[in-house]
């Protein structure tokens, strides 16, 4: 709440104090008083938050509120007095370009200076008092009583918590968790001596106890003392290690010793270790929250033991169970949603366990199911919701009100509440700065999965991320990112080759949490259909949807701090001259994928503040000049857009961190998309802040642009399109001066037929993670074989005659190859014994000389997705393709048919996920499966004497439907052109249908195995 306000006022003050003194004289010293008073504060706002979330109530609670409430009000109107000063001060600074001009100007401001310095020293003067007078009567808002009371308050709290019901459920109750049950179980008896931890981690309500807990009642009798305990977010450590004791001379039917409740720390552990030797022990700590928890409780718990000690912990942090890896053997289950098929199944077993024996009446089934993707495979969202529904009358009138007030039935029915308060449990337990980064979610529309760079960079931007001695701002935003996602707040929507998250997103139900804490907070209102008027209060608009009257009062707009545009239409012509009028204190404007965005306002320089501007994904084509005053711009995304040209304004932003501007024709499947760069002035070199340009056109600019690059020392990604050969020196020499760079991108002249001249370089930067090379080259460069750190690596057009393979073989992280579009014309490619150890994927595409791969028993050991194709003159599967075991994915991509059909393709029938891309087949491309290509293989064979070949595509479908039902539409295969009705038409015939675009039956509907659906069908095909 005011936590997270104040503490961000702090934050940006003390920047202000160290960074832009200069911009604060007159008023530097009454900053410094009101930064003193509110670090004071911040000291006690924690507490006052946290019992306002625990306790919501009582009427002390009702004081809390509105003592926060105020305290926020005043640090938002303390950075707003503060912004709109800095940017009256830089404004008088700046230079004029006219000498003349520019000594009136200042002529003029030395006699006026007095007047805005006394105004904002008022302001401030009056905010400082006014936070002071809040502090003093702190007691009439309860605050003192909160301080005194948030212990016992804690203790007392008495809302219903459903998790407790987990520890009573009957077997035929559990859905969805048997194999995993089963699986921890067999870790838990295992005879080994040896300590072990098994961890089962995840976000509220995803049935950690239920799990542990159904392991703990089927093994605890096996061993020869046991306890369950729960542990939660605060706990004495001398009374966790007195119950542990307890807990295990009870379950042994023995008396418990005396003077228990007195004995210290040391003497309980003492005595439990004294107590487990010799004996077989089972311990579950049921919710951990603190990472430190497990150094309070290892030396109690013996290891090595001639008997085996088994532990489950359940916990929301990550953290938790890695601190365990110090001194245990550790097994870390990282709890998932339900699937859709299981989630029905608890939702029917809870709705209509009475009424219908688990089964959903037909006229509910719509509904039920739309209220079951809401919970997003929750299962304590289920279970809660389908409780409370078995309650209600069985109507469709019924049903549909919850599911459209879902949201405010959460916060205030009591039979849901719980729901919130055990999700908000992870949320309250953030520091400030997190929960501003956890609110930012909340920004975005459902569903939303966001790139990591581009949360990160808008984090920055607002000013969310600390400085850290020795890191950059994008590193410690990343450990801010790492560590939400460690307390299971945020879920990895799609992971990088090395680990990272690419993209990420949270809960549906979290979303709902963050969404009201948002509105509550004023932390960002969104603009949708059904509420489309800005109210005037929040610090940020998200707009889903504007009207035409949204921003009707503008003078309510002009304390607004980021403004991200996600309606695909509307009023976007006049909310650009909206933003630059009125979004005077903007920090961050995304426009990003708005297709109707052409331009932007020709006075966009009038937003002093702004930190992040991004037209991504629209039409812009030019920049306007005014971008030149945007003096704290760090980051300008330009990606997609059609701006073909950087204006020399550019070249005055010197807070400018990211530079992303190219453009793109054609898709990216297989890395068959162009890509462009722009032209860019002299005077890049200026742009010393820069980690981040990519990509330039080389072709269009003079050599000294080149050689100003070396002034970029920060760059931590380069990318050059249409590299001059005569050029490959110069940009060598620049290069070598950046020593954080960590991706390289460089392609010769359009379309890669240039030659590349990077061998002048000796010793390029050693954190170079990606390195990715397009044109002609003779040979590799020698320093690439230095790369000691190189985790990825795409080679094309470098038409090189000698075997790629023993330069690259021995790099020693190497994650990723991709050979590709002639990067190699020879004939054969050897996989030594031993090389490659570390490649997981493996590209090699368009190498059209290519006949013939060789793969040693030993090499590419770890390789789990491969990739191959087109190669024309391929007759053969790789040699060797059976030493690789890892394999997840191999796709053949648009091979001829002659190796379609005669090859042993069963000899890949263990990777789960075989596909073939692209294929033609009489005269149409297809995308086919393993087990369609292995049926298409015998059915061919069966009948040798049809000329396949010279067979209409028409003729075939007439006369052979059965080879193209199996798998265009039973398995869900698509195809580049659509086949005329005709499985349509057979099963309107099985289903004794007269209509095609009736639905299937639900057998074919419902099952989620491939293979039945294909035996299924194949049966009843064959037997009309």
């Amino acid at each position: 709440m005011a936590e997270t306000a104040v503490g961000l006022i702090v934050h940006k003050l003390a920047s202000l104090l160290t960074e832009e003194a200069h911009l604060l004289r007159g008023v530097h010293g009454e900053v410094e008083d009101i930064k003193c008073d509110l670090e004071f504060l911040l000291a006690f706002l924690n507490d006052a938050d946290t019992r306002a979330e625990r306790d919501q109530t009582t009427s002390n609670n009702h004081g809390v509120k509105v003592w926060v409430q105020k305290l926020r009000e005043k640090a938002f109107q303390l950075e707003d007095v503060i912004d709109e000063y800095t940017y009256l001060m830089a404004q008088q600074q700046r230079p004029h370009k006219h000498r003349f001009i520019g000594f009136l100007r200042k002529s003029a401001f030395l006699v006026v200076k007095l007047k805005p310095r006394h105004d904002i020293a008022s302001k401030i003067q009056k905010i400082k008092r006014r936070i002071r007078d809040i502090n003093v009567n702190s007691a009439t808002y309860g605050f003192n009583a909160t301080l005194e009371g948030s212990t016992t308050t804690a203790r007392s709290n008495t809302w219903y918590d459903p998790r407790q019901d987990s520890c009573f459920l009957e077997e035929t109750e559990v859905v969805g968790v048997q194999s995993t049950r089963d699986e921890l179980i067999a870790m838990v008896e295992n005879e080994s001596p040896q300590r072990k931890v098994i961890s089962l981690v995840g976000m509220g309500g995803l049935g950690k106890t239920t799990l542990a807990h159904q392991v703990y009642i089927r093994v605890k009798g096996g061993f020869d003392c046991h306890a369950w305990i729960e542990v939660s977010q605060t706990y004495n450590k001398v009374e966790l290690l007195q119950n542990l004791l307890r807990k295990f001379y009870e379950a042994r039917e023995e008396p418990v010793p005396e003077r228990i409740d007195v004995m210290d720390q040391i003497t309980l552990t003492t005595k439990i270790r004294d107590y487990l030797r010799g004996k077989r022990y089972f311990v579950v700590f049921d919710d951990v929250w603190n990472s430190t928890f497990w150094a309070d409780v290892k030396n109690a718990l013996l290891d090595p033991n001639e008997k085996s000690g088994r532990i489950i912990i359940t916990t929301r942090y990550v953290n938790v169970a890695i601190f365990c890896k110090e001194s245990s053997c550790v097994y870390i289950h990282e709890m998932q949603c339900l699937p859709l098929h299981n989630a029905w199944e608890l939702f029917c077993n809870k709705a209509f366990h009475y009424d219908f024996q688990g089964h959903c009446p037909s006229n509910l089934e719509k509904l039920s199911r739309e209220i079951v993707e809401r919970c997003g495979g929750l299962p304590l969202a289920i279970v809660v919701i389908a409780g409370l529904l078995s309650t209600k009358n069985k109507t469709a009138d019924e049903w549909g009100r919850l599911l459209t007030s879902l949201s405010s039935e959460l916060e205030s029915n009591e039979r849901l509440t719980s729901i919130e308060k055990i999700l908000s449990l992870s949320y309250n337990d953030l520091p400030y700065h997190l929960k501003s980064c956890f609110l930012y979610f909340g920004i975005f529309p459902e569903d939303y999965s966001i790139r990591r760079r581009r949360l990160i960079r808008q984090w920055i931007a607002e000013g969310f991320v600390n400085p850290k001695k020795d890191k950059t701002l994008e590193v410690v935003a990343e450990e801010y990112l790492v560590e939400l996602i460690n307390r299971s707040l945020v879920q990895v929507s799609e992971i990088d080759l090395n680990g990272k998250p690419k993209s990420c997103r949270i809960h549906d139900l979290l979303r709902e949490i963050a969404f009201k804490k948002m509105e509550d907070l004023h932390f960002c209102q969104v603009l949708s259909r059904r509420d489309s008027k800005f109210r005037g209060f929040a610090r940020r608009i998200s707009i889903y949807y504007c009207s035409d009257d949204a921003f009707a009062s503008h003078s309510k707009t002009s304390h607004v701090r980021s403004l991200l545009i996600f309606a695909k239409d509307g009023m976007l012509d006049s909310l650009g001259n909206i933003i630059s009028h009125n979004f005077k204190l903007l920090k961050v404007l995304d426009f990003e994928d708005a297709p109707r965005l052409d331009h932007l306002p020709e006075d966009i320089g009038k937003l002093f503040h702004l930190r992040y501007l991004s037209v991504r994904g629209t039409r812009v084509q030019f920049l306007p000049k005014s971008i030149r005053k945007l003096e704290n711009l760090e980051t300008l995304d330009l990606r997609k857009t059609l701006v073909y040209e950087l204006l020399v304004e550019i070249n005055r932003l010197q807070k400018l961190r990211h530079l992303l501007v190219h453009h793109s024709d054609g898709g990216e499947y297989f890395r068959k998309n162009i890509q462009w760069g722009v032209k860019v002035n002299k005077g890049i070199g200026l742009l010393k802040a820069l980690q981040k340009l990519y990509f330039l056109d080389a072709s269009i600019v003079k050599v000294d642009v080149l050689e100003e690059l070396s002034e970029l020392m920060e760059l931590r990604k380069l990318g050059i399109k249409n590299l001059r050969s005569e050029d490959g020196k110069t940009l060598c020499g620049s290069i070598q001066r950046m020593e954080y760079l960590e991706t390289l991108d460089i392609s010769s002249s359009v379309s890669g037929k240039g030659t590349l001249d990077l061998e002048s370089m000796s010793s390029p930067s050693k954190f170079l993670q990606r390195l990715y090379l397009e044109g002609h080259m003779t040979k590799f460069p020698n320093w690439i074989t230095e790369l000691q750190n190189l985790i990825r690596i795409r080679i094309s057009r470098s038409r090189m005659q000698d075997d790629p393979l023993t330069s690259l073989q021995n790099l020693p992280n190497l994650l990723e190859l991709e050979l590709n579009i002639e990067s190699y014309c020879g004939e054969k490619l050897h996989f030594e014994e031993g090389a490659f150890r570390k490649l997981k994927v493996l590209y090699l595409i368009h190498l059209y000389g290519l006949n013939l791969i060789v793969i040693e028993e030993g090499a590419l050991c770890n390789l789990e997705k491969f990739y191959i194709g087109p190669c024309p003159q391929m007759k053969e599967l790789p040699i060797g393709f059976q030493h690789l075991r890892n394999l997840k994915l191999v796709r053949f991509v648009e091979m001829p048919t002659h190796f379609l059909m005669f090859q042993n393709f069963r000899s890949l029938e263990p990777v789960p996920n075989v596909g073939f891309t692209d294929i033609s087949l009489f005269g149409r491309k297809f995308s086919l499966s393993l087990e369609y290509v292995l049926r298409l293989q015998t059915y061919i064979q069966e009948h040798k004497e049809v000329n396949w070949k010279s067979l209409p595509f028409e003729e075939v479908l007439s006369k052979f439907p059965l080879l193209f039902t199996f798998g265009m539409q039973l398995l869900g295969l698509s195809g580049r052109s659509s086949l005329p009705g005709i499985h349509d038409k057979i099963f309107a015939q099985k289903c004794g249908r007269n209509e095609c675009n009736e639905r299937r039956p639900k057998k074919y509907k419902q099952t989620s195995s491939k293979a039945l659906i294909l035996n299924v069908a194949e049966k009843e095909l064959l037997s009309s």
